[in-house]
């Protein structure tokens, strides 16, 4: 589905669904500052009605609150290392046909093989905790809980994806094409 997602809104919007990629490309001066933060206001709104949407489909209350408490350090580290990587796709692949399949496929296992089941979006953080399903991150109804927890991802998905762009520009520059 995320693949589709991209593929389809990829030419309308740039397929801007994460706040992280959306912050990477305003630092890089491709994205107006401006345009950025009506992005990530978007995409938090987006992700939990799509949470709320969830609900609907699989007949569970609408309105929920987490029980669950905030992640430990390693599911942290795990999503750096899903977020870090998720930007390498986005930023690296040379085609943008490729953009699709490629960023799918990074969810797909970095979701199967990262203790955090892979977030790797700090909008997604933010709706998962208006659940009480598995893998979410703490109660939305408890301040506290909820902007420790959110906020969290936030400083830590920055600092990656700020590292990210830094190691990218020295590690993946494109040879420039001559006759």
């Amino acid at each position: 589905m995320l693949g589709t997602l991209i593929g389809l809104l990829g030419p309308v919007s740039g397929a801007h669904f994460n706040p992280a990629v959306s912050v990477i490309e305003a630092l890089r001066g491709r994205l107006a500052w401006r345009d950025a933060a009506a992005y990530v206001v978007l995409q938090v709104a987006g992700c939990c009605a799509g949470a709320l949407l969830a609900h609907l489909m699989f007949e569970l209350p609408i309105w929920q609150a987490s029980a669950h408490v905030a992640p430990e350090p390693a599911q942290w580290l795990a999503e750096g290392v899903a977020t870090f990587g998720l930007l390498l796709v986005v930023l690296g692949h040379r085609r943008s046909e490729d953009a699709p399949w490629m960023v799918a496929a990074w969810i797909g296992a970095a979701y199967w093989f990262t203790a955090s089941t892979s977030f790797a979006n700090p909008a997604i953080t933010i709706a998962r905790s208006l659940s009480d399903t598995f893998s979410v991150f703490g109660p939305p109804m408890c301040p506290p809980s909820f902007w420790r927890s959110s906020s969290a991802h936030w400083r830590r998905s920055l600092p990656h994806a700020c590292c990210f762009q830094l190691r990218r520009r020295r590690s993946l520059q494109r040879p420039s094409k001559s006759n």
